[in-house]
């Protein structure tokens, strides 16, 4: 193996669909690899959608922006689709074929999702070499698709693809701050001030209407016994917090906590802070609540691609996840799953504790080394 010119720089271009998913853990990876590059030899490069999180995040990072306009096929009549296949995808495409050309990166990563498949094209075409992650138990169609030519093809899930010498599974990469802090600074931070339980209830990154909806319905019971933590989506938010207004009575209005959505040090509270997590399937926010140790309540999205979030919730729950499906997700049997988690403190623990043992901590720094490596060694 001999080490290249140390004053070479080198470009890497991150692709993905636009969504957290997608872009946290991005952020992990290159924290990993700006660690491990004290030289300071790569350039960041992200070409995907033009979405809020990708633009609140990844220049902080360092990272150069070469947003696209995104597009994608959707599986149901929609006169998006129209605008997507006409113009959006088309229009991609084209901007994803300059912005390699003119970068000349010497290195693909990509995420998966509709808004990488344009880039994973063109870099397939041009033979720039490509790495791909797939974060779910149902590898995306963008993924498929690029990881017949990846060098690399990193899993969250374990698959029967793993035995092969191009597949191997890391588990999802996480933010490691999100490990840090105090219970109980969060809380304060948070302004929680009772010594109530705590209760945090995610509704992924655009918020989700029907566990807000149920949260609603039963918010009175929860805030008498717990605090509650609720991401609720920016689109709803203010819709939200005044149905839950008329629905609570006055005494228990400090103990709910809403939010449209969760700076990264909000999340870290948050986290922190909470001794049970309801949340969605994504590959992201399973493998955190599984590295925080926490104990939780699993409402897989009924209508993902493929399933997949429901195959991601099944797999959790052999590391002691509850899992509800959407069809069961009565406000009646919500509220009775809380209670009766509460109710048995030492299953809680136990159920932390399987949820540890299905973490990947270091997924994103053996990715962040397997990138590094190549690019400087040969």
């Amino acid at each position: 193996m001999r080490r290249r010119n140390k004053k070479k720089k080198f470009k890497i271009v991150f692709t993905g669909g636009g969504s957290g998913g997608h872009i946290f853990p991005l952020v992990a990876i290159i924290r990993q690899m700006k660690k491990i590059d004290q030289d300071n030899r790569f350039v960041y490069y992200y070409i995907g959608p033009r979405d809020a999180l990708a633009l609140s995040y990844l220049p902080k990072e360092g990272v150069k922006m070469l947003t696209t306009l995104g597009g994608k096929i959707r599986r149901y009549f929609s006169i998006w689709n129209i605008v997507d296949i006409f113009f959006r995808i088309p229009a991609s495409f084209i901007l994803s074929f300059f912005y390699l050309f003119f970068t000349s990166p010497d290195l693909v990563f990509s995420k998966g999702g509709f808004g990488s498949f344009p880039t994973v094209v063109w870099s397939l075409l041009m033979q720039i070499p490509l790495f791909i992650h797939e974060s779910d138990m149902v590898m995306g169609k963008a993924n498929r698709f690029g990881a017949r030519w990846a060098l690399e093809v990193f899993t969250s899930f374990p698959s029967s693809k793993d035995s092969q010498k191009r597949y191997i599974n890391v588990g999802n990469p996480i933010r490691t701050n999100i490990l840090e802090g105090e219970k109980e600074v969060s809380r304060k931070a948070l302004g929680i001030l009772s010594n109530k339980p705590v209760i945090l209830i995610l509704g992924g990154s655009q918020g989700a209407q029907q566990i807000n909806s149920v949260v609603l319905e039963v918010l009175q019971p929860l805030l008498e016994q717990f605090e509650v933590i609720h991401h609720c989506g920016q689109k709803h938010f203010d819709q939200i917090r005044t149905m839950a207004k008329i629905a609570v009575d006055q005494k228990f209005w400090r103990s709910y906590h809403p939010y449209p959505f969760l700076e990264e040090w909000e999340t870290i509270n948050a986290y922190q802070a909470a001794d049970l997590i309801i949340a969605r399937a994504g590959s992201g926010t399973i493998f955190e609540i599984a590295a925080l140790g926490k104990p939780s309540i699993i409402i897989p999205l009924a209508n993902s691609a493929a399933n997949h979030q429901i195959k991601n919730a099944y797999v959790f729950q052999d590391y002691g996840a509850q899992v509800i499906e959407e069809n069961n997700f009565t406000p009646h049997f919500f509220l009775k799953s809380v209670q009766n988690t509460f109710n048995n403190p030492e299953a809680m623990k136990r159920r932390g504790e399987a949820a540890r043992k299905f973490s990947r901590p270091r997924s994103a720094r053996i990715i962040a080394e397997y990138l590094v490596s190549y690019l400087l060694l040969k």
